[in-house]
Formats: structure tokens, C-alpha cells, sequence
């Protein structure tokens, strides 16, 4: 053995004996994984991926992102040994622990380096299409010189095995997306035990099927690494992926390779023995100084890259650099306001009647045009949900500068690689499907949520409303489902001034993912301009004044009913006035003055509709309020008839506020 050799035999075992260490101290967590796979990272780290340790964020790092969320002291032994300024060595002593950055899965934004929060299986294979597609939009736009990074990513067979993975897997080898490479931790193991308990599957020919290059090495073989890695760099017309058969626990003496490392402590004396077979002699959390040394460095190697970048980023034309860096920090050019604003005047005049979901594409008309942040796409549906516009081309193998996705019939893996996008900057990325759908998407959801991303889910057919396709495809629960997810805006319009204001919303939400929910119905204009965004106040008042004693509160394509019941109890002399309601999220921030400036006092007749159950409706209807909408699942027929059928009608709704009122 070599002495380089033995180093790198030594820097490996680090990674090892600080993911033993710190999962024994917090008596939780999954050490098998980074001992098994700590020869792959180390040679990853230490001879390919670029990135400076001290500027972290730096724009044209490549990216790193830990698929197998459950080995996440891989991730953090990585950082701290590198040197990133977030993850010390009492973080690592506080792994799993309240308040620490070292949860028991990564999370975004809690440390530098954490590209995003995997842990969810799957979860971050289907990111990693998302960067890689980012990282070519955002090449063809700024050139190499100045976007030029691969997307690397370590995952499990569990990734594999999760549905958002197969997605995931075919939509980047249709995509043919060269800078992506996969590195599979093939230990053959899961919690149950062996994966031939489960699958009996050959992911390599299943890759291959789906236009990936691919190759097998012994994952302890840091040379054979190297050379795959190598290889898979220079094939630039399809991802890759490098099956890295590894043992999991790999130097645990009587645990090795079994499930018995998977998710749990190794135990004291295991790790004892592991310390003996490895050879590495030194105590809990003690790396030793050439060691330390040794990886600080690779930690560094990277500032003459990123200076030499600096550089070329100073030297860009004045107005590709003031784009560049505009988009990478999120910020909207005013002409959006502008545009949405012109917009809104245009349909005030013309007061079209059309279903919301041609609206929010007229209003995608004049916002692609002039943000070309936005990357659109839908999960085979883009005539229905009317996502794509004139100005954007196709993403293709061939149009690298396209800014439509035709996602294919893969929602989970097209909410997963918005993530993706948005996580990897300079990219707004806004997808549509049916809202019945949002349950093939709800897991990539939340993580927007959690993460706090911009992205923008366009779901359309929102409601008993789309007819005749029936109950399987009328979204009933759906609304209080996405309202039950902390940090996401849902936002449900009832015309085409109150769907641009909610894009607008949207565009402008920088850390707060947003469903907009879009009626298959035509709905009437219902409001005029204005100067305001009313709906960024989440409700307010679209009829009567605040001292009406009734108040009839709807979203969406419910609010036309709400306004002709308001002339009907007009015509026995009673006073209601009509509050739109399109978004809880935003009504709910607002102070308590103007909540009940628009609800009325506590006693006020509130009378609630909408096309779906009404699920979550008391926190806004007080001691006399009432729900009219759904109480089970939809049926067959036209929209019209649903409506009469399930007594969803002007009617039921001025009856009920009577009926409160007495």
C-alpha cells in the first residue's frame, strides 16, 4: 500500500468514525450507509467535486446532493472536514439534536452545503433532474464560461424502489442531461433486511433501458471510482450512473453488511471492534492532525476555481452580469408589475368571461415574455391546463435554451425537479395537472413548503365543476388538504383580474410555494381593477360595506353564486355583503382589525361556499356561520347539474343565511 494510498484509506475512515461516533452519542440515527459509501465520497470530494468551502454558495459549484437522506453524517462529516463555516465539531456532537444543524435528515437552509432536504426517498434523485436541467438552461443563456458545474448524487436502493425515482430516472434520460451523475450505493440492504426480501430487479439494465450510461466498480475501490467518475464526466449526452457495490457498515466486525447498521447505534463494543479492524486507534470525534490537514486542503482547492470565475463573472457584459445576478438572487424585473398591471385594465374593460385556467394563460401571455426566469411544463396535459404560452420552446435533447417541460405523465417527478430548479437559482419553474393530482405530487409539495421555494403548482379542473369526467377526477378534499400544509399559499380565483393578481403573488412569494387553483368552467369578471392587489390580502370585501350585519364568503368559481345571492336576500330587504376569499394563508397574516373589517364583528351571519367539503371553514365562521358545499364525493354529469344536484346554488346559500338570521 501506498502512502497516498493510505491517506486516502485514512480520510475515508474518517468520515467513518465520525458517523459511528455521532449516531452512538445521539442514540439514533443510520451509521451503515456513510461507512459503506465513505470511499465513494472521498474520492468524489477530494478529486472531482468543485466547491470552496469558505463561499459555499458560490455560484458555479457543482452540487452534491445526499438522495439517501438517512445517512446524513456522510453530509456532515463531509462539511466539517472540508471546512464549511456552519458545521463545527460540536454541531456534529449535537447530531439529531433540538436546535442543532445537524438534524437527523439534511434540511435546507439549516447549514451551508445542504443543498436540499432529502430524507424522503426519492425525493432528492428527482431534485437532482431539476438542477441538471437549471445548470443547461442557465448555460445556454450565460455561456460556459460562467455556468459550467455537474450535479453528482448518492442514492440508495430505496430511492431507486420509490415511484418519484423511476419518474425521475426516465424523464433525465429523455432529457439527455450529460451532467448528471448517479452514485448508487449498492449495498443490497434495507431496513427489512436483504433487498431480495423485495425486489429481485436489475437497476443497472432498468438505467440502461432509460438512455443512461452505466457502469458497475467495487465501491471500496477508490481507484476504480476515479476512473468511473472520469469516465462518466466525458459522456456529455446522457446521465450516468455508477453502481458502487459497498458493504454496508463497511468495518463494523460483526454488523458489517448487515440491516443490523442500517438505523440504529452500532453499540459501543461494534464500535470498538470497528476502530480495531479499520485501524484507526483515535478516540470519539478525534481526527488526527494529517488527516485534518489533509481534507482542509481539499476544502480549499477550490478558491483558484472560483477566483478564476470571479474574474470572468466581472468581465461579463454589463447587462448579461446585472441579469445573471438579478436571477440568481430572485428578484422580479418591474416590467412584470407592469405587465399584470396593463392586463388587469385590458379585462376590466373587456370583462371576459372565461374559465380561470385560460385566464392564468393570458396572463402567462404577458409575464413569459418578459421574465425569462419562468420554466413552465405539465404532466401531460398542457391543453387542458394551459400552461404553455407563444414565447417558450420546447426542452429538448436538441433545444437546450427551451423553457417548456413536457413532463410526461410523471407529477411526482415533475413537482420534484421544480424543486430542483428553484433550488438551484436563476429558474422560476411553474407546472400544471389536474387538482385531483396534486395527490401524485403532495410529497414534492411539501418539501416546497418546508424548504420555502418559490414554485408555483398551476392545478387546474379544481372542483365538481369539470363535469362529466366524475368523482375520480373532482377534487373535494383537496382544498383543505393543501390548506392543512404549513408555508404554501393556495390560492383559488374567481376571475381573470383576481388570476392575475394571484400570479402575481406567486411571482413575488420568494420563499413560499403556491398552488393556484383553476376553474374547467367559464366564470364571469367580478371586479374591476383597481390599483391594489386585493387578493394579496388573501380576502376582502367585493360587495356591500363592512356594516352589512351578513356576510357571504366564497372562492373561486363560488363566488358568482355568492353574489346572486346576495340580490336575492336584496329582494326581502336584507343586507349582506360578499367577501372573495381566495387564499386562507394570506387572509390568516393579516392584522386582526382588517380580518374583522372583512368578517364582520363576532355575532355577524357568515355563510361559507364552496365546491368542495368544507373541511377547516370554522376558523372563519364564527357562532352564526354555516358551510354550503360538498359533504361526500361528486358524480357524473354537466357542471350545471352538479351544482343543482348537491345544492350548491344561489339559493341554498340566501335559504341559509336566513335561516341564521332569524
Amino acid at each position: 500500500m501506498t502512502d497516498q494510498t493510505a491517506a486516502r484509506r485514512d480520510m475515508a475512515n474518517a468520515i467513518r468514525a465520525l458517523a459511528m461516533d455521532a449516531v452512538q452519542q445521539a442514540d439514533s440515527g443510520h451509521p451503515g450507509m456513510p461507512m459503506g459509501m465513505a470511499d465513494v465520497a472521498t474520492v468524489l470530494f477530494t478529486r472531482f467535486l468543485k466547491f470552496d468551502a469558505s463561499e459555499p454558495h458560490w455560484a458555479d459549484r457543482d452540487r452534491f446532493i445526499l438522495s439517501a437522506g438517512h445517512g446524513s453524517m456522510l453530509l456532515y462529516g463531509l462539511l466539517y472536514l472540508t471546512g464549511s463555516p456552519d458545521i463545527t465539531l460540536d454541531e456534529l456532537k449535537r447530531f439529531r439534536q433540538l436546535g442543532s444543524k445537524t438534524a437527523g435528515h439534511p434540511e435546507y437552509g439549516h447549514a451551508a452545503g445542504i443543498e436540499t432536504t432529502t430524507g424522503p426517498l426519492g425525493q432528492g434523485l428527482g431534485n437532482s433532474v431539476g438542477f441538471a436541467l437549471a445548470e443547461r438552461l442557465m448555460a445556454d443563456r450565460f455561456g460556459r464560461d460562467i455556468v459550467d458545474h455537474f450535479t453528482y448524487v448518492i442514492a440508495g436502493d430505496g430511492c431507486l424502489m420509490e415511484g418519484v425515482g423511476q419518474e425521475a430516472i426516465t424523464l433525465a434520460g429523455h432529457l439527455g442531461l450529460g451532467r448528471l451523475i448517479v452514485l448508487f450505493d449498492d449495498n443490497g440492504i434495507s431496513i427489512d433486511g436483504p433487498t431480495s426480501l423485495s425486489t429481485s430487479e436489475d437497476h443497472k439494465k432498468r438505467f440502461a433501458a432509460a438512455g443512461w450510461h452505466v457502469q458497475s466498480v467495487d465501491g471500496h475501490d477508490q481507484e476504480a471510482v476515479a476512473r468511473a467518475i472520469r469516465k462518466a464526466r466525458n459522456v456529455t449526452d446522457k446521465p450516468s450512473l455508477i453502481a458502487c457495490k459497498t458493504v454496508i457498515g463497511y468495518g463494523a466486525p460483526t454488523k458489517a453488511g448487515t440491516a443490523a447498521t442500517h438505523g440504529s447505534p452500532l453499540g459501543k463494543d461494534e464500535i470498538a471492534g470497528a476502530r480495531e479492524k479499520l485501524g484507526w486507534s483515535h478516540g470519539p470525534f478525534d481526527i488526527p492532525e494529517p488527516v485534518f490537514t489533509a481534507w482542509r486542503k481539499v476544502g480549499a482547492k477550490g478558491k483558484s476555481a472560483r477566483r478564476k470565475w470571479v474574474k470572468r463573472h466581472a468581465a461579463m457584459a454589463e447587462a448579461d452580469r446585472a441579469e445573471f445576478d438579478r436571477r440568481l438572487k430572485g428578484d422580479l424585473p418591474a416590467a412584470v408589475g407592469e405587465a399584470i398591471a396593463a392586463f388587469k385594465a385590458k379585462v376590466a374593460a373587456d370583462k371576459p368571461s372565461w374559465a380561470t385556467r385560460k385566464s392564468s394563460q393570458e396572463v402567462l401571455e404577458v409575464v413569459n415574455p418578459v421574465l425569462p426566469d419562468t420554466v413552465g411544463g405539465s404532466a401531460d396535459l398542457t391543453g387542458s391546463n394551459n400552461t404553455k404560452t407563444a414565447s417558450l420552446k420546447p426542452v429538448t435533447r436538441g433545444e437546450p435554451g427551451g423553457r417548456y417541460v413536457f413532463y410526461g405523465i410523471r407529477e411526482h417527478a415533475m413537482a420534484a425537479a421544480m424543486n430542483g430548479m428553484a433550488l438551484h437559482g436563476g429558474i422560476i419553474p411553474y407546472g400544471g395537472t389536474f387538482m385531483v393530482f396534486t395527490d401524485y405530487c403532495r410529497p414534492s409539495i411539501r418539501l416546497s413548503a418546508l424548504m420555502g421555494l418559490r414554485v408555483v403548482y398551476v392545478m387546474t379542473h379544481d372542483s365538481i365543476g369539470l363535469g362529466e369526467d366524475g368523482p375520480t377526477h373532482q377534487p373535494v378534499e383537496h382544498l383543505a388538504a393543501l390548506r392543512a400544509i404549513p408555508n404554501l399559499l393556495v390560492m383559488r380565483p374567481a376571475d381573470t383580474i383576481e388570476t392575475a393578481e394571484c400570479w402575481q403573488v406567486a411571482l413575488e412569494s420568494k420563499t413560499t410555494p403556491s398552488v393556484i387553483a383553476l376553474s374547467r368552467q367559464n366564470l364571469p369578471t367580478v371586479r374591476g381593477a383597481g390599483d391594489a392587489n386585493l387578493c394579496a390580502r388573501g380576502a376582502y370585501l367585493l360587495a356591500g360595506d363592512a356594516s352589512a350585519p351578513i356576510r357571504l364568503i366564497a372562492s373561486g368559481s363560488e363566488v358568482q353564486l355568492a353574489l346572486a345571492a346576495r340580490d336575492l336576500l336584496a329582494a326581502d330587504g336584507l343586507v349582506a355583503a360578499v367577501v372573495s376569499m381566495p387564499s386562507w394563508e394570506l387572509f390568516a397574516r393579516q392584522d386582526a382589525d382588517y380580518r374583522r373589517q372583512v368578517l364582520g364583528p363576532e355575532g355577524t351571519v357568515r355563510v361559507a361556499c364552496e365546491a368542495a367539503t368544507g373541511f377547516g371553514w370554522e376558523r372563519w365562521l364564527g357562532a352564526r356561520g354555516a358551510f354550503v358545499g360538498m359533504t361526500g364525493f361528486g358524480a357524473s354529469a354537466k357542471a350545471s347539474d352538479l351544482y343543482k344536484h348537491f345544492g350548491i346554488t344561489a339559493e341554498a346559500i340566501a335559504e341559509t343565511a336566513r335561516r341564521l338570521g332569524r
